[in-house]
């Protein structure tokens, strides 16, 4: 993401231990439909811990965000990228009706870069959808360390990149728990933050709103830089201007919460993911906390985050999907 200004091998990786599962629907997506997972699969890296009744555990939701960082940089085109890519896959895999790979190609100079966004689906698919969406790629390089040597070092991305993933994986396991009364679709985009331009960005969000035939969503929430150990998330403004009525009932419900972190003032307007979808008619608002110190540097660690500050933000949401808006 950016504050106006320009920032931010299909998966063949582990599919051996989950093709009895997999299939390629008529649309190119690689499908899983619910059945009971190997014990061979990636599914055996995940957190552990029992089905949450439809809330929020804050300490299982900062355990996915360490799981994230624990495999690295999640830089596109890299082993630890793919390896990534199958464990949330595996993640979701457990909680969703149905669970995808929407795969897409990024032509980087002179090599073909393969991603995937990650799409899953939950409850009965009838009456209005509400999409979740986070990125779970991180940036190849630390282009705003103060320390000039390492500007070309891939980020870990504890903040930018697990962060919002963190708190979606959560409310997986709540829906797995206590399913949504109108159907959720929660999609992982990559490519976020790849390039240094903005023609080289938001490529999983791009695709997705381009090529959103049968995952089509009434409303969506973006989670972006959500686990600031010192959380502030004020208003979007490119959120505000798009659907001020959906912004200003968000952070209302958030304010009936006791959730000071949402704070009812307008930020600044933000380049992120959720453009491509506001461009395709999907209205949706992002949630971010952009005054972030160690925003693409090498010290985006998990120490740096809070699970208090995930649980702020996955509170809200469990919220907006089981009472509405």
């Amino acid at each position: 993401m950016t504050n106006r200004m320009p920032r931010k091998l299909t998966f063949w990786f582990c599919l051996w231990s989950l093709l009895g599962m997999l299939f390629f629907d008529s649309d190119g997506l690689l499908v899983y439909t619910h059945a009971e997972s190997d014990a061979n699969s990636p599914s055996s890296t995940s957190v552990e811990g029992t089905f949450s009744d439809g809330t929020f555990n804050a300490k299982r939701a900062f355990a996915y965000l360490e799981k994230q960082c624990e495999f690295g940089p999640r830089v596109p085109g890299t082993a630890v990228h793919q390896e990534t890519g199958a464990y949330l896959f595996a993640e979701l895999k457990k909680y969703a009706d149905e669970v995808v790979f929407q795969p897409f190609e990024f032509q980087d100079q002179d090599r073909m870069i393969q991603m995937n966004n990650i799409l899953a689906r939950f409850g009965e698919d009838s009456g209005g959808k509400m999409l979740l969406a986070a990125h779970w790629d991180t940036r190849p390089f630390a282009d705003r360390d103060p320390d000039l040597a390492n500007r070309n070092t891939p980020i870990l991305g504890a903040n930018d990149g697990a962060s919002g993933v963190a708190v979606l994986l959560e409310v997986a396991r709540a829906l797995k728990s206590k399913p949504p009364p109108t159907p959720v679709i929660i999609v992982l985009f990559d490519g976020e933050d790849y390039g240094r331009t903005v023609s080289t960005m938001f490529l999983g969000s791009t695709h997705f709103a381009q090529n959103m035939d049968g995952w089509e969503a009434d409303f969506g929430i973006l989670l972006d830089m959500v686990g600031d150990r010192s959380l502030e998330l004020p208003m979007e403004r490119y959120s505000w201007n798009a659907a001020r009525d959906l912004t200003e009932a968000i952070w209302r419900r958030a304010e009936e919460l006791g959730l000071p972190a949402f704070q009812r003032r307008l930020g600044p307007a933000i380049m992120d993911d959720h453009l491509p979808l506001i461009q395709s008619g999907v209205p949706t608002i992002d949630i971010i906390d952009f005054d972030y110190p160690h925003w693409h540097t090498v010290e985006d660690t998990p120490d740096k985050c809070s699970a208090e500050s995930l649980e702020i933000v996955g509170r809200l949401v469990l919220d907006i999907i089981y009472s509405g808006l």
